[in-house]
């Protein structure tokens, strides 16, 4: 960080926060629109129990995926190295999560219309929630452990080298807090007698248990095997052991409300998980954006002393963002149009707030 923090180091802090925001909203919206996609074979046994879980999530899918196009646009505003090495060094990973996220949306509008190829929506509508709830941990991990990258700044690595332990073990964390999530929110939403609402209640408590298992073992190779490569160089750690405590004030919340069948409750507190998260990944990884995985002991260098930017391999935000008037002219945007959406989900769930009525399930609509 500048010796002198000027407006446009404000700036680019402002964005890097602005990015985790909207993560942190893709993450709670339309994590529990995935976890109920994968829950669907399990939970939902004939088509108008499939049609619940379809119409839980069919009004508002389409808004709530907004939130992840908006941070990449951000990210390519605001750092387009970054934008730029993520995009291109990870292109195969986010072609199946673009894949996934396409046959999910045809799925939700083709399962209920086209009886003869049912099955086949009702599996794609599987596929393509789970694909990109296990991507995005395994970006998560990978981003935070940091990746192979040149003097450049380019992602040098193959994506079978993307596929290691701690990714590994941060995407199923990330699967399982999807899934732990649509539970949640089919119990909120689900008709009160129903079977798929049964069947979801023992899922969410199944999966939140595994949540907690999960979480521990991730910590714990965190610890043991990639927090001593860069040490303390990472300056908001405390950030990150400050989320966590959060994530663990989430869990038990909670668990008490789900002990009490109070479902809006235990959703709103499971909500507090996903949060935490994305603040222990911001946390990290500050001010790295992409760090460079062979490079941890240039980590404060190239970011502290002037003029050094430029034998850096990693990419922080202030070695790979905009110009301060783009990123003054975003901001602005920014101030105007967040409200606007943030506006539109309030009239949006204000709308199909409540529990789906069984009468209201049919087999031609959601």
């Amino acid at each position: 960080m500048p010796a002198v923090i000027d407006a446009h180091a404000v700036l680019q802090i402002l964005w890097f926060l602005l990015i985790s925001v909207l993560l942190v909203g893709y993450f709670i919206l339309d994590g529990f629109d995935l976890g109920s996609g994968i829950l669907s074979p399990f939970v939902a046994k004939t088509e108008p129990e499939k049609a619940i879980v379809r119409r839980a999530i069919g009004p508002i899918w389409d808004g709530n995926e907004v939130w992840l196009l908006t941070a990449g646009g951000a990210l390519f505003a605001a750092f387009p190295p970054a934008y730029a090495t993520s995009f291109s060094g990870f292109y195969l990973a986010i072609m199946l999560v673009l894949f996934g996220l396409i046959f999910r949306a045809i799925a939700i509008e083709y399962a209920a219309r086209d009886a003869k190829w049912r099955k086949f929506w009702n599996g794609a509508f599987f596929v393509g929630s789970l694909l990109p709830a296990l991507l995005f941990g395994a970006a998560i991990g990978n981003v935070i452990q940091g990746v192979v990258l040149n003097s450049h700044g380019d992602y040098v690595g193959g994506f079978f080298s993307l596929l290691n332990p701690f990714a590994l073990l941060c995407a199923i964390m990330g699967l399982v807090t999807f899934i732990a999530h649509g539970a949640s929110w089919l119990c909120l939403k689900a008709p009160l007698e129903s079977l798929v609402r049964q069947r979801a209640i023992k899922m969410r408590s199944m999966f939140s248990i595994i949540q907690l298992v999960v979480f521990v073992l991730v910590s714990v190779y965190f610890f043991l095997a990639v927090y001593p490569q860069f040490g303390s160089d990472r300056i908001a750690m405390p950030v990150a052991f400050a989320a966590a405590a959060v994530c663990a004030v989430g869990w038990v919340l909670a668990r008490l409300f789900m002990v009490n069948r109070n479902d809006l409750w235990a959703f709103l507190a499971g909500c507090l998980i996903p949060v935490a998260l994305i603040g222990i990944t911001a946390g990290s990884l500050f001010p790295n954006l992409i760090p460079a995985a062979m490079n941890p002991a240039g980590v404060v260098t190239y970011f502290f002393v002037p003029g050094a930017a430029d034998t850096a391999s990693s990419l922080t935000i202030f070695n790979s963002s905009n110009s301060a008037y783009t990123l003054t002219a975003m901001t602005i945007i920014t101030c105007i149009g967040l409200p606007l959406v943030l506006l539109y989900h309030i009239v949006i769930y204000r709308t199909f707030r409540g529990r789906i009525a069984e009468a209201d399930v049919e087999t031609g609509g959601y």
